[in-house]
């Protein structure tokens, strides 16, 4: 079974760092190169700058939509239909779409968020899954340290890793996946 990598960060980047989407690409591109799988809140922003490396890498995506269907998934919340395999149409709305989104997958990646970014590495913490940080991307992202030393909680989740390079965050996935899975990885 391939790894699947769920991609969060904003839809909106107006707040990101000059080099977040730069760096979206990669982490996309670097999904692609180990043969796993992209999956994305099918959006705009950082997730979608994520699917298109991973794309141009040859890599598989999926999107987990809010939407019920494609025509709402576009013309009501005005998300892209391109760089996508296949489109998973939850209507769940954002905060379900965030649920879906991040146990679906077997990491999850934060780079440059918003409140939607913050609500999927709660979830994904309270799961326990590995979480890689993309550090110095800006939004919500340089939050997680302090949100992580005020709930009192890093014990309960020792699987969060961080680093700036997209390359050397993947790897550290990796490798708490290869610890965790059954002789699949």
């Amino acid at each position: 079974m391939k790894l699947k990598f769920c991609v969060s960060g904003a839809a909106e980047t107006g707040h990101c760092s000059e080099d977040a989407l730069d760096k979206a690409k990669a982490i996309g591109s670097e999904i692609a190169k180990i043969g796993a799988i992209l999956v994305n809140g099918a959006t705009t922003g950082f997730p979608y700058w994520a699917a298109v490396g991973a794309k141009e890498a040859g890599g598989a995506t999926v999107g987990i939509s809010p939407a019920a269907n494609e025509k709402e998934h576009h013309e009501v919340f005005g998300l892209p239909l391109d760089y996508l395999d296949m489109i998973i149409y939850t209507g769940a709305g954002m905060s379900g779409r965030n649920l879906l989104l991040t146990r679906s997958t077997d990491a999850v990646i934060i780079g440059c968020g918003r409140i939607g970014t913050l609500n999927e590495f709660t979830v994904a913490f309270e799961d326990k899954k590995p979480i890689g940080i993309l550090t110095h991307s800006g939004g919500t992202t340089e939050l997680i340290d302090e949100v992580i030393a005020e709930s009192h909680r890093a014990k309960d989740n020792p699987m969060v890793v961080y680093s700036s390079d997209p390359k050397e965050l993947i790897e550290k996935l990796v490798a708490i996946l290869k610890r965790e899975k059954i002789d699949e990885v």
